[in-house]
């Protein structure tokens, strides 16, 4: 296959460039994907770097899986398969899983996810006697996991406030939680790996041998602990191949350092860096808005993007005059494409920054007969009976997972009171065993009464008798093994609407588990946990899509919606006094406008009720593009409206 025929100068350059340190900096529909995928393919096919000396780290699992077919599809399935690619923590797991005796941890540990974290946090405040009204969990767990992004060990944590105090108290307790539960938190996946790299040279050495080419997609959005993975990866090599848009770094409040670029180009004076310009997705209306847009943040590499598209439609920015009015233009324009122009309900996406917003496109999009998905409902894997199957598996996969045993212990309801319950969890806190050890003692113990011992007693030979076959047959197998014995079916079919989706949901968890009959259950569990927050989100259904901003990235429709573009809401309020902030905010702005193919629809609202019926500001942004660029007047007001509220002059 001729690996250059299909690709521009730029591509081709950022491909078959020597070794070294190289970052390409790829403006929005530029075909980085391509340009990685190439790269790889390249050192393999051109250079015969044999393949399992590279790795690609990717930040979705969706992203990894279409680089694998790609690869697979040019260098086929053996040589593709023999790279190491996927996300930074599926990689870091799969290295902790070989390593765990270097570090010290067990080789069956359980990934906690979110929720299991949450639950954990929340124990730990509770064993030490503080309040979750004054210190929530959630907003707990995000100190601590600001400080592992930052390799900051509980020993290691500064406190500057007694808020501070707090946490590294918390912080110390989760962390002791974790491991009497044998779990590592996806932070831990990252930090413990780079802790493993750090004490032990001679196994960074062995690594270093094997990944001598290191691709790393969406560079921009790495965090502190990921680079310095890199940095320890690559330190004998220096063959980091980064692709990154500072301009579409926007998870910072998820810890994305904006500063890993700036460290990069220190850590690395003889570094390339390439340009991608010419953008494969929008007109070159949307490019020049996006671009008048972005060029007001500082510090950031000037692209000019450009496509061969041509012009296309103008902007149209539409004044609407609150929430609900804006939602009927929307639902009005979506109508009027799909009459007129042909355009599918699946071509069209809603945008807005915050999901309190979608409710009034909701209700326009059901009055008007029009399908539509909403991204950010309660995923999958979060879904109750989801949740209580996979804590069985976990369960038996390592019966010291204490939040597992809490969460499935009486479900369904096996006649164990919440006394019961708590009980079999004192005992291990105070006996310093797990849980799984409690019930093993607690099932026969004369100070239970009769019908808690045969309840314990009743689960305890259920879970055993799980954990005995669990070598011996497939993960699908297990799972129905589960679902009969305990009756599952029985407890969530109880004759209602919902009752049959809740089983519908748990047939669709065995048809997952059914895909996996060549893997065990740790590599299911593995990469259940694993799933990234916006894999699967957008299905195949042809409907609008709603969805917010930080959602839209990596996503392209035809034709988009960009709504509630007032000042206070986008920008949002929390970045008016921060210039750090406001640099996000439009960065989060241009990721929207990038998102477009063909049309662009800009609206916001003369008045908006959850501010009180103040009449609104349009967004700064707006009066940002030309007016070359938009049909109609609205720019005109836009700039007048702007000018009354002493924003800013044009």
């Amino acid at each position: 296959m001729d690996l250059l025929s299909q690709l521009n100068a730029q591509q081709q350059k950022a491909v078959t460039i020597s070794d070294g340190p190289v970052l390409v900096l790829a403006g929005p529909g530029s075909g980085k994907t391509r340009v990685l995928t190439h790269r790889a393919a390249w050192l393999v096919q051109e250079r015969g770097v044999p393949p399992w000396h590279i790795m690609a780290v990717t930040f979705t699992n969706k992203a990894a899986r279409e680089m694998q077919g790609r690869l697979e599809q040019i260098l086929g399935p053996s040589r593709a398969r023999s790279m190491t690619l996927g996300t930074f923590h599926a990689i870091c797991a799969r290295i902790l899983r070989r390593e765990a005796d270097a570090i010290g941890i067990p080789r069956d540990y359980v990934i906690f996810d979110a929720e299991d974290q949450v639950r954990l946090v929340k124990q730990a405040l509770q064993d030490l006697n503080l309040d979750e009204k004054r210190y929530p969990s959630r907003s707990v767990l995000n100190a601590i996991s600001r400080a592992k992004n930052e390799l900051i060990t509980p020993q290691a944590y500064q406190a500057s406030s007694y808020y501070g105090e707090i946490v590294k108290r918390v912080y110390e307790r989760y962390q002791a939680l974790l491991e009497a539960n044998s779990g590592l938190d996806f932070d831990d996946l990252l930090m413990v790996t780079a802790q493993l790299f750090g004490q032990h040279p001679e196994v960074l050495a062995r690594y270093q041998e094997r990944y001598q080419h290191i691709l790393v997609d969406e560079f921009q959005d790495t965090n502190m602990a990921q680079y310095v993975l890199l940095r320890q990866l690559s330190g004998k090599y220096h063959n980091l191949f980064c692709v990154a848009d500072e301009d579409q770094m926007i998870y910072a409040w998820r810890g994305a350092d904006y500063r890993n670029i700036r460290r990069l180009r220190e850590d690395h004076p003889n570094l390339v860096t390439i340009l991608l310009e010419q953008n494969y997705r929008s007109t070159q209306t949307i490019l020049d808005a996006a671009n008048a847009v972005i060029r007001h943040n500082p510090d950031r590499t000037e692209k000019r993007l450009f496509t061969r598209r041509g012009r296309g439609p103008a902007i149209v920015i539409h004044e609407a005059y609150d929430q609900n009015d804006e939602a009927a233009f929307v639902v009005e324009t979506v109508t009027r494409l799909m009459a007129r122009d042909g355009v599918q309900p699946g071509d069209c996406a809603v945008m807005y920054r915050t999901n309190a917003q979608s409710r009034a496109f909701e209700d326009a999009f059901v009055r008007a007969a029009i399908p539509y998905k909403l991204v950010g409902a309660t995923r999958f894997y979060a879904r109750a009976e989801i949740k209580d199957l996979i804590a069985f598996l976990r369960l038996i996969h390592n019966p010291a997972d204490g939040v597992s045993m809490s969460r499935v212990i009486n479900v369904p309801p096996r006649g164990l009171g919440q006394k019961t319950v708590e009980l079999v969890e004192d005992t291990a806190r105070r006996q310093g065993i797990s849980v799984y050890e409690a019930l093993r003692k607690l099932a026969h113990a004369p100070q239970l009464g009769t019908r808690a011992q045969r309840a314990l007693g009743a689960f305890l030979e259920l879970l055993e008798g799980w954990i005995a076959v669990r070598e011996q047959i497939g993960v699908a197998e297990l799972m129905d093994r589960v679902l009969q014995d305990t009756r599952y079916a029985d407890y969530i079919r109880d004759g209602t609407e919902e009752g049959e989706e809740r089983w519908a949901n748990i047939l669709e968890l065995r048809n997952v588990a059914a895909s996996y009959a060549d893997l065990t259950l740790t590599e299911f569990l593995a990469d259940v946990a694993l799933v990234s927050d916006v894999d699967g989100l957008i299905g195949e259904v042809n409907a609008v899509t709603l969805l917010t901003l930080h959602s839209a990235k990596g996503l392209e429709f035809p034709v988009v919606f960009i709504t509630g573009l007032e000042e206070g809401l986008l920008p949002h309020s929390r970045s008016l006094e921060s210039p750090e902030q406001m640099a996000e905010e439009r960065r989060l702005m241009y990721v929207g406008l990038t998102r477009a193919k063909d049309r662009l629809f800009l609206t916001y609202t003369f008045r908006r009720s959850q501010y009180n019926g103040d009449l609104s500001v349009p967004s700064r942004f707006l009066a940002d593009i030309p007016g070359e660029l938009v049909s109609g007047s609205h720019r005109r007001r836009v700039i007048e409206r702007s000018r009354s509220a002493g924003l800013w002059i044009k």
